[in-house]
């Protein structure tokens, strides 16, 4: 008889409880974040001249554009610590299940996409560290083989660094790695929500089966 794939101590179930509710809260903070940027843009302006002054704008001038401004900018640092420790979780509590790869694999990729969001938000402010940091990691970016020039161009819009490169990354952050970011944290909750429901029918055919062997 095929040996089933059951959870036998409260250290599998612990994790298993526990990525679901890390799914739960990382879902959340994107919603958090997506909403509050959807308020800011309103008032964001992506332009070389006039982002930093819209910042401040935000910050001092537009009711309550302070919490909105600080609970995007917490929601995505927050998200990036929860999946990396969803990471290690799901990783501990390893099933090797249909549902398990596919919650994996959308969890590994929507960590990518929140690193992503981060950087791509780093010249938004358009302040003197987010532009030095910015022109230095084109030159890693350039450099590497065969896409590192194609990369850069369509970072910066070609040439140096202006109002152009400020729009493309707003962009590639606002719509694009976004929108990526939300349709992956619905993935990975369903797919560990999957896999909550594969476990649990597993479970009763477990323990219905001795009976039936009776």
């Amino acid at each position: 008889m095929k040996e089933l794939n059951v959870p036998t101590t409260q250290v599998d179930f612990a994790l298993r409880r526990t990525a679901t509710a890390l799914s739960i809260a990382i879902l959340t903070l994107t919603l958090i974040g997506v909403i509050t940027g959807v308020l800011l843009s309103f008032y964001y302006e992506p332009v070389a001249g006039a982002a930093f002054k819209s910042l401040q704008t935000i910050t001092t001038t537009v009711s309550y554009g302070w919490l909105f401004r600080k609970m995007h900018t917490l929601a995505g640092y927050g998200v990036i610590t929860i999946a990396l420790i969803q990471i290690v979780v799901m990783f501990l509590g390893r099933q090797f299940t249909s549902s398990w790869l596919f919650a994996w694999f959308s969890g590994i990729l929507f960590t990518l996409s929140a690193i992503g969001l981060a950087w791509t938000s780093m010249s938004l402010g358009w302040d003197q560290d987010g532009y030095w940091r910015f022109n230095i990691e084109l030159g890693t970016i350039n450099s590497i083989p065969l896409i590192g020039p194609q990369l850069r161009d369509i970072l910066t819009g070609g040439g140096a660094i202006s109002t152009l490169t400020i729009q493309h990354l707003y962009t590639i952050h606002s719509y694009i790695v976004s929108t990526g970011a939300l349709i992956l944290a619905i993935l990975h909750l369903s797919g560990l929500v999957w896999q909550e429901k594969e476990m649990s029918e597993t479970q009763s055919i477990a323990e219905v089966a001795p009976s039936i062997a009776e």
